[in-house]
């Protein structure tokens, strides 16, 4: 007789009764949902208070993308998962590598576990860089918004996405990229059903509009009228955010950027220590590859207990963090991150070098994320919870709630 569950990452999970929709939703600081709500623009989410959970989580460090949806998806932190940013430094490669690739994934995610528990997992995300680590091993639909053009039955599941969701390829630097995910969702509730789904949005117009503001708001009334469609189709639904989202700026609105690379090479010499952003990616027009975390590895100069000391006088820097104290307290995989680990202030992002950031597509007053201040993220159902009040609860606990925690 089959199991009612599977057990992922030493977690077990009950296999879905109702279709169950996980939504992450990239950059959500919490108080764009508190402004939406209270301007009136978001009834559904403002109804989950009454008929639903409303609930805050911690996301994982760094607060960044990538690490945050691989943890969701496996039920796991980076130390477990691996993917620890977007970019780092390969020692056997000596060179400084994209972690798109499913190569660095080290466990399982629940989404392939559910498939091949003979479940049917639909994922769509928005850019098409997470597509190919969340869709690791699966069988079921996977696809991105970014790329719903070039979708195929062999290559993700599905065929004819654009016609089936009704609307036109978007731009990926577009609030339109992230309806997508969700006309997506819809469509997909309406014709597949499956028994678990995952939605990824980006993080566009976080970067781009503060809570409150008209971009903001109308952003999330587009997403809570999709959220209400779905909830008309009796899904379970469960939405997170991968990381919140700061201005990053002076009193005057300009960038407070630390460029770390510069100081050590004004201080110490070229080649003292090497600074590596792990929030690199190839989509940069948002937020210049700046943001407030950054590893640095010591070339043995002069040791990290200099670099360490210089780095923690700066102003601007929050934390810094040797490896080892970094991967404890923050469960990073030990082998993927720098000898040092250093933190911005709330207001403050960490560059390299200026002359290798490009900064002519920040439009408007930067925002961004990385740091200990964009780690609160709302964690919110569409049903009641049997959970303990005094549970810590992480954004990767996410799918086991809505999974495990439904009250009858």
């Amino acid at each position: 007789m089959n199991s009612p569950h599977i057990t992922v990452n030493g977690r077990t999970y009950r296999l879905p009764g109702t279709p169950t929709v996980i939504v992450c939703v990239d950059g959500c600081e919490q108080d764009y949902i508190t402004q939406a709500v209270q301007a009136g623009r978001a009834p559904f989410l403002e109804s989950l208070l009454e008929r639903g959970s409303v609930l805050c989580a911690d996301c994982v460090m760094p607060s960044f993308t990538n690490p945050n949806n691989l943890s969701i998806v496996t039920g796991a932190p980076p130390s477990v998962h691996g993917i620890c940013g977007n970019f780092f430094f390969d020692a056997a490669l000596d060179a400084e590598v994209l972690m798109n690739d499913p190569k660095y994934l080290r466990a399982p995610t629940i989404l392939a576990a559910l498939a091949g528990a003979g479940r049917k997992v639909a994922v769509v995300t928005a850019k098409d860089k997470l597509r190919a680590l969340l869709g690791h091993g699966l069988a079921g639909i996977c696809f991105s918004a970014e790329k719903a053009d070039e979708v195929s039955l062999a290559g993700n599941g599905i065929a004819d996405v654009l016609p089936k969701v009704g609307l036109p390829l978007p731009s990926v630097y577009s609030a339109e990229l992230s309806e997508f995910v969700f006309a997506s969702g819809v469509m997909l509730l309406e014709t597949e059903r499956p028994d678990l789904m995952y939605l990824s949005t980006t993080d566009y117009v976080q970067h781009k509009f503060a809570p409150g503001t008209e971009g903001a708001n109308a952003f999330y009334a587009m997403m809570d009228r999709y959220l209400a469609r779905m909830d008309e189709q009796g899904a379970v639904i469960g939405l997170t955010a991968d990381h919140g989202m700061n201005a990053k700026t002076d009193a005057l609105g300009r960038p407070n950027i630390l460029f770390l690379q510069d100081v050590l090479d004004a201080q110490l010499g070229e080649g003292a220590g090497r600074v590596l952003l792990p929030i690199t990616d190839p989509y940069v027009v948002h937020h210049g590859a700046l943001g407030s975390y950054a590893t640095v590895y010591d070339t043995g100069t002069h040791g990290v207990a200099r670099l360490a000391a210089l780095l923690a006088s700066l102003d601007g820097v929050e934390r810094v963090l040797t490896r080892q104290q970094a991967a404890s307290e923050f469960e990073l995989p030990p082998d993927r991150i720098g000898d040092l680990v250093v933190l911005g202030h709330r207001l403050t992002v960490l560059g390299t070098s200026e002359s290798r950031h490009d900064l002519t597509g920040l439009t408007v007053p930067l925002r961004s994320h990385g740091g200990l201040s964009e780690q609160r993220v709302p964690l919110l159902f569409n049903r009641k919870l049997r959970v303990d009040p005094s549970a810590k609860l992480r954004n990767f606990d996410v799918i086991a709630l809505a999974l495990n925690s439904v009250a009858a």
